[in-house]
C-alpha cells in the first residue's frame, strides 16, 4: 500500500529518479526553460524550488546542501550568482508550468517549465524603470518663443 507517499515516483527506482531530477534541474538552471512531460515538470518543481530558496542566502552551508542535490558545480555557481539575484525579492513560486499539448509519439502530456523571472513575455506587463534621457538632437530653437517668454517676464515685474 502507498499510504502517506505523496510524491510521484515517476516509474523509476530511487537512484534513477534522483539522478534524473538533478540533471533536469541543472538543465533548467542553465537554459531557464525546458520541455518535458507534465508529471516530470511537477516533480521537478517540487525538487528545484527549495534549492532556489536556499540560494537566496549565499552561505557555505547552503552551497553544500544545494551541491549535494544538483551534483554539478557550474549549475550551483549559476544558481547562486545569477538566479538568486533575480529572484531575491520573490517570496516563492520561482517556476511556471505551461502545458503544451500531447507528444506525437506516445500521446504523453507535454509541458514547458521555466524560471518565472526570465520570461520577457509575461514580464512585459510590469512597468520598466524610467530612465531620464534628454534629447540629443541639436536642432535650432525658434526665435519667436524666447522673445515671448522674456516679454511676459517684463510685464510681471
Amino acid at each position: 500500500m502507498r499510504h502517506g507517499k505523496k510524491f510521484n515516483h515517476l516509474g523509476r527506482k530511487t537512484a534513477h529518479r534522483k539522478a534524473m531530477l538533478a540533471n533536469m534541474a541543472c538543465s533548467l538552471i542553465e537554459h531557464k526553460r525546458i520541455n518535458t512531460t507534465v508529471a516530470k515538470a511537477k516533480a521537478l518543481k517540487q525538487f528545484v524550488e527549495p534549492l532556489v530558496t536556499k540560494s537566496k542566502e549565499d552561505t557555505t552551508h547552503n552551497r553544500r546542501q544545494v551541491f549535494a542535490k544538483l551534483r554539478q558545480k557550474d549549475a550551483v555557481t549559476e544558481l547562486f550568482r545569477d538566479v538568486a539575484v533575480k529572484v531575491g525579492d520573490r517570496p516563492g513560486g520561482y517556476t511556471r508550468i505551461i502545458k503544451l499539448g500531447n507528444r506525437l509519439g506516445d500521446n504523453a502530456d507535454m509541458a514547458m517549465i521555466e524560471l518565472v523571472d526570465y520570461n520577457e513575455i509575461y514580464n512585459a506587463d510590469k512597468p520598466k524603470k524610467k530612465t531620464t534621457r534628454r534629447s540629443r538632437r541639436g536642432g535650432s530653437k525658434p526665435v519667436a518663443a524666447p522673445v515671448e517668454t522674456s516679454a511676459t517676464n517684463e510685464e510681471e515685474e
